[in-house]
Parts: structure tokens; C-alpha cells; sequence
């Protein structure tokens, strides 16, 4: 249970904000209008399941004008400000690309926009300036694949000599989407070789939704903590591609043998730095609630994956026994946890239910009739 209670989840706050398919944006209830609107509806996450004690901005969309005052506002509600996220891709002016765009005037510009990312983290002592790019081309021809490559180099070199001691980039991979037909940072590899080159700074952000279908998640997770350049996570859970939905609704096994691989890896001790962050859409379902069903889904698997007999697995796997190392695996991953989890929970004075202390708590009855008029965040605000 040691391990069990170090661990700890970022949530985004875009979580909150209104959001849906590609073909349409759902407004719904009580939907904050502000940034501090989104990190009061976050601290309720925290408030009820003690996981979840920073909250993950979006710039520009949660820009403020003070943004250590928001960090007051966040310590005022019993929670910190974690990681900032960029953004390079609704701006017209980014349509061929940002960091890797042939018009150096526009790679400044999005240069300078991560540089103001560092400067919000010093007014707000985030550690992480976390890079995801739309970059890519649709057709083949359409762009120089190596020039790109080397203009993305040559931009993360300029952003990454303006971090200060206590920071760090991490950059994030997608196989696809916007770009069609190469994406220019589409997977854990070329991530790393680009953080690799920049330093011990930078490291590498592994979205659990980004990879081709049948990809070997966890083999992944591994090989980065092997190398000590597994950065942080966004955790979600997919069907089909990008879905963002809640992490282990599709696949809970999956979700068991990354945190098995976390574990083995180290990568819940404090002195490896991986952040576990959710990164998700609530289209459908309320958001609040979605957020606690999330960080219960990671704890319960982390739970389940902490009970893996490592000494009689070895033993097993240098065997040769196969049936007998994966039985061990099953055994673990079957074993139901929640009574033992709503007994550590009430042990630390929390609810041993917290979707249902948050259902009786009003608070959403309250945000309901209180958030009436203004401007409901949604993507891009």
C-alpha cells in the first residue's frame, strides 16, 4: 500500500469544458465559463478520491491574466497547477505546419508562443511544458519528410535552451490525425530520438490512445522507463483510433499490464518523475463523475498490478513455464480489489464510495443553478 499511496493523477482542465465528436460541440449544465470555474470542478475530483492533486492547463485556452493568482486561487481549493500544454494547431497560420513549417517567420511565431508556455510556468511552478503537434502532410510530395524533421530539431533546440532548472519538455506522439500520410512526430521513436538530442531536460509523453491498433502498449512503457525517457502519460481508453474516452472503459487489461510495466519499471517512485495525467473527453457523460470513475479506474488497476508475485514470475519466466507465469498474471489481474480500496480509502477520511459522496455531495446541483449566462468553455476556451 506504500506504493498505492504515492501515487497521485493529474487531471486536464479541459475535462470540464463542453466537448464532442468532430461534427458536433454538446453544451451541458453547470459547464464552467472561467478557468478557476474548471479548477473548482477539478479540486472535487481530488476532494473525493485524495488522487488527483494538481490540475493540467491549456494555453491559451485557461489564459488568465495573473496566472499566479490562479495558482493561489487553485492552493485555495486544495489543489496545485501541473502541467501547461501548448497549442499549435487552431491557429490559421499553422495550417502547413508550426515548429516544422518552412516560413521561418511562423516557426518563430510558434517558437515564441512556447517560450510564453515557459513563462506562465514560472508564474505558476508547473514542472512540465508538454508539445503536441499537428505537424504533418496529407498527401505524399506535399512536404520535404527529413527537412520537417530537421526544422522540428532546430525549433525544440531553441525552446528547450529557454527552460529554466526545474523544468522539463515533454513530447507527445500521435499516429495520426489531422495529417493523413506522415505525421512528424507520429511515434514513441521519433519522440525519443528529438528528446534524446535535446537532453536530459526533455523526455517523452506516451497517450495511450495514439498508437495503431494491436500496438504493444506496454512494451512501449517499458522501453521508455528502461531508458529514462518515460516523461509522463495521458491516459484514455479507445476503440477505434483517438478516441478519449475514459481510461480502461475499452480495455481494462490493458490499462493492468501498463501500470504492471510502470511498476516493474520504477515508474511510480518519485525519483523517476513520471507524471500520470488524464487526457479525455466527456461528450456524453457528466464530466465531474467521469473524471472520479477515471482516476478509480487507474488506482484499481494499479492496485490489481501491485499484487503480481514478482519473485515466483521470475522463477516461472527463467523456467520456461509459460502457462505457470501467465497464470500468476491472471491471478493478479482478477483480483478484485474494491473492498480492500474502500477500506484504504476510509482509512484516510475519504468516502469508500466517492462517485456516490459526490452524487450526495450537491455540488452539481449546485453548479447547475449557479453557472446561468456567460460563455461555457468548449475547445479552444
Amino acid at each position: 500500500m506504500d506504493q498505492l499511496a504515492r501515487q497521485s493523477i493529474e487531471v486536464p482542465s479541459w475535462a470540464y469544458g463542453n466537448s464532442g465528436t468532430r461534427f458536433k460541440v454538446f453544451g451541458t449544465p453547470g459547464t464552467p465559463r472561467t478557468p478557476e470555474e474548471k479548477i473548482a470542478d477539478a479540486a472535487q475530483v481530488h476532494r473525493h478520491t485524495g488522487l488527483a492533486p494538481r490540475v493540467a492547463l491549456h494555453y491559451p485556452w485557461d489564459k488568465v491574466d495573473d496566472f499566479a493568482a490562479l495558482g493561489r486561487f487553485a492552493e485555495d481549493h486544495g489543489v496545485g497547477l501541473g502541467t501547461i500544454n501548448s497549442n499549435t494547431f487552431q491557429n490559421d497560420d499553422y495550417k502547413f505546419g508550426s515548429l516544422t513549417h518552412t516560413d521561418p517567420a511562423i516557426r518563430r511565431q510558434a517558437i515564441d508562443h512556447h517560450l510564453q508556455c515557459i513563462e506562465v510556468m514560472n508564474q505558476t511552478g508547473s514542472q512540465d511544458l508538454k508539445i503536441w503537434l499537428a505537424d504533418g502532410t496529407n498527401y505524399p510530395g506535399q512536404g520535404d519528410i527529413r527537412g520537417r524533421q530537421d526544422r522540428l530539431a532546430d525549433s525544440l533546440q531553441q525552446i528547450y535552451a529557454q527552460l529554466g532548472e526545474a523544468h522539463r519538455l515533454v513530447l507527445e506522439y500521435k499516429f495520426f490525425e489531422p495529417a493523413f500520410y506522415h505525421t512528424d512526430v507520429p511515434d514513441w521513436g521519433t519522440a525519443f530520438v528529438q528528446t534524446l538530442a535535446l537532453g536530459e531536460k526533455a523526455s517523452v509523453c506516451l497517450d495511450t490512445g495514439h498508437h495503431a491498433p494491436g500496438t504493444n502498449i506496454e512494451f512501449i512503457v517499458a522501453q521508455l522507463l528502461r531508458l529514462g525517457k518515460l516523461g509522463s502519460f495521458d491516459f484514455n481508453s479507445r476503440f477505434y483510433a483517438d478516441d478519449d474516452l475514459i481510461v480502461g472503459a475499452a480495455d481494462p487489461f490493458q490499462l493492468f499490464r501498463i501500470m504492471a510495466e510502470v511498476i516493474r519499471g520504477g515508474g511510480l517512485d518519485a525519483e523517476n518523475g513520471v507524471v500520470f495525467m488524464l487526457d479525455q473527453c466527456h461528450n456524453v457523460e457528466a464530466k465531474i463523475p467521469g473524471q472520479i470513475r477515471s482516476v478509480l479506474n487507474v488506482q484499481e488497476m494499479t492496485a490489481r498490478a501491485l499484487l503480481l508475485d514478482h519473485e515466483a514470475l521470475a522463477a516461472a519466466q527463467e523456467s520456461g513455464d509459460v502457462l505457470g507465469a501467465n497464470e500468476l498474471y491472471m491471478d493478479a489481474f482478477y483480483t478484485d480489489v474494491r473492498p480492500a480500496l474502500a477500506e484504504w480509502r476510509a482509512s484516510r477520511g475519504l468516502s469508500e464510495n466517492p462517485m456516490a459522496a459526490f452524487a450526495r455531495s450537491g455540488y452539481q446541483e449546485g453548479i447547475n443553478a449557479a453557472r446561468v449566462g456567460g460563455t461555457q468553455a468548449s475547445w479552444g476556451a
